[in-house]
């Protein structure tokens, strides 16, 4: 069990705080809730570029990394197509290190051609270096806008298209960070050696004095159901043809939604698992396969991705991933297979809710999806699964109108 208290500052900054003794560190996670999914379709890879853009140098600081590297303190963050996170951990008693270096991004940053122009060139390299020139980087840049069509998913997290990174200025960075990066945008999460009066008395002196900000609100179409087989053809210079198949599935905020993450580890969850068993290991189809769920806050993606083997057809590659989904949709499957498949996310979360980093993130997730208190009961929808559930969802969502391929050929 996770204990923990939770207060709002007048600003909107909600923040949470969990005592954990056990350790002499601390770590501090700051979600900010600005994902692709917030960008205008003229104007995006802003928020992963802003995760670059944050440790830059703020308005009193020049180098964000430095004072925390200092203090024996280390750091990172992430961009997904929901959220933006900050993460920190250091020794407890250079905690207000943290709450320093945070508070004074959250605050402004500082605003220069040279910070933005550098930011802007490693993230054009970026782009072109895991989406462009790596082999098969581009397939999501054919499946999201294909997949959506009207919803801002349609695009990965590290934008469109170069050119909109490209083309950014000063006055576009600057709309963006004072109309998401704000205290009443935000939460604040705390784990470790501290207490819930030394974080309070911290928040007062370093974040109560930010202004809360009026924020951008976007209209986010909800995307219509896929009515029809979408499939999109390639032709690359990449080893081995490769297959894609992206299903619609339901949301985080979904009750079904565990339930797809669970048909994911059945199929996929390790050398023991079923894809890998039957498709690569006993009729050599593919050398490698996966089945994963997006993850995402609005209704998302259940994605196959698997590498053929020569001289086998993609169809027939296909048809095998089929028959296997049709033993899922029919409850063909072991009441063991299931069970230690609970048992994996029972024990995932009992080792992570250990590290005092992950408590301060899982916080922060779960708070911002509706409830801090799910870091203690999300557990439950997974374990309560039954075989019936999984098929009647199973067949709801594969089906081949629902589905949209990527058969990406080798040259």
């Amino acid at each position: 069990m996770v204990k923990y208290e939770k207060f709002k500052l007048p600003n909107g900054l909600i923040v949470i705080v969990n005592e954990d003794y056990s350790t002499p560190l601390a770590a501090m996670s700051l979600l900010y809730k600005v994902g692709s999914r917030n960008e205008s379709e003229e104007k995006t890879g802003f928020a992963h570029l802003f995760e670059h853009l944050m440790f830059g140098g703020s308005v009193n600081i020049d180098s964000y990394d430095e004072p925390l590297q200092r203090v024996g303190g280390d750091n990172n963050a992430f961009t997904s197509n929901d959220i933006t996170n900050y993460y920190l951990s250091l020794p407890t008693e250079n905690l207000e290190t943290g709450f320093w270096l945070e508070s004074d991004r959250m605050l402004s940053l500082n605003f220069s051609q040279k910070s933005l122009d550098t930011q802007k060139s490693v993230v054009i390299e970026e782009f072109r270096q895991r989406y462009l020139n790596q082999p098969y980087g581009d397939a999501w840049l054919y499946l999201r806008p294909e997949a959506y069509k009207v919803h801002p998913y349609k695009w990965p997290t590290i934008g469109k298209d170069i050119s909109h990174i490209e083309n950014a200025n000063l006055e576009d960075v600057k709309d963006f960070f004072y109309g998401y990066y704000a205290p009443n945008n935000a939460i604040l999460s705390v784990s470790g050696d501290v207490t819930v009066a030394q974080v309070a008395a911290l928040c007062q002196k370093y974040f109560a004095p930010i202004e809360k900000r009026d924020l951008i609100v976007r209209d986010i179409l909800q995307e219509p159901v896929q009515t029809s087989e979408r499939i999109i053809e390639v032709r690359k210079r990449v080893p081995y043809d490769a297959l894609y198949m992206a299903f619609h599935m339901p949301g985080r905020l979904n009750k079904a939604y565990h339930c797809f993450d669970i048909i994911s580890d059945l199929l996929s969850g390790g050398r023991s698992s079923r894809l890998y068993q039957k498709l690569v290991k006993e009729k050599q189809l593919f050398s490698d396969i996966n089945a994963y769920i997006t993850g995402d806050l609005d209704p998302g993606l259940f994605v196959f991705s698997g590498k053929i083997m020569k001289n086998i057809p993609v169809q027939e590659a296909e048809l095998a991933i089929l028959e296997e989904l049709e033993h899922i949709k029919n409850g063909l499957f072991d009441d063991e297979e299931l069970q230690k498949v609970k048992n994996k996310y029972e024990a995932n979360v009992e080792f992570g809710n250990v590290n005092v980093l992950n408590k301060a993130l899982n916080l922060c997730y779960f708070e911002m999806i509706g409830d801090a208190g799910l870091i203690n009961t999300d557990i439950f929808q997974y374990t309560s699964i039954s075989r019936d559930e999984i098929s009647k969802q199973a067949k709801r969502v594969f089906k081949p109108e629902n589905c949209t391929k990527l058969y990406y050929y080798a040259e």
